[in-house]
């Protein structure tokens, strides 16, 4: 029969970039002040490293996302300076010359 997880299973096991920050800094503080036995340096070593690396996966994945947003931003921006420069180009207006209007002009007499 499959086993039913708990409560704690279901939840995403990954902590926040804040809570893994947060742990990193006491795993640090805890080595550097505290007279730890050789074992526990490296369990703390250990969590630190995967604290480590999840502050950065986190942080890349944020970079990314703000890569995306800004290149967005600047082809929206783009789109727009295109479309005002079409808005501005100047557009033929009525003028008394129209000797090139009467060459396509078809008269019969």
């Amino acid at each position: 029969m499959a086993r039913s997880k708990s409560s704690s299973e279901e939840k995403d096991p990954s902590p926040s970039f804040e809570d893994a920050l947060a742990g990193l800094e006491a795993i640090v503080e805890a080595m550097e002040h505290e007279q730890l036995p050789l074992e526990d340096l490296v369990a703390h070593y250990e969590k630190g490293s995967a604290l480590l690396s999840r502050c950065e996966s986190i942080l890349q994945s944020a970079r990314g996302r703000i890569e995306l947003i800004t290149l967005h931003n600047q082809n929206e921006i783009a789109g727009e300076a295109s479309a005002r420069s079409l808005d501005t180009s100047p557009t033929p207006t009525d003028s008394s010359d129209d000797s090139d209007d009467d060459d396509h002009d078809i008269r019969l007499f």
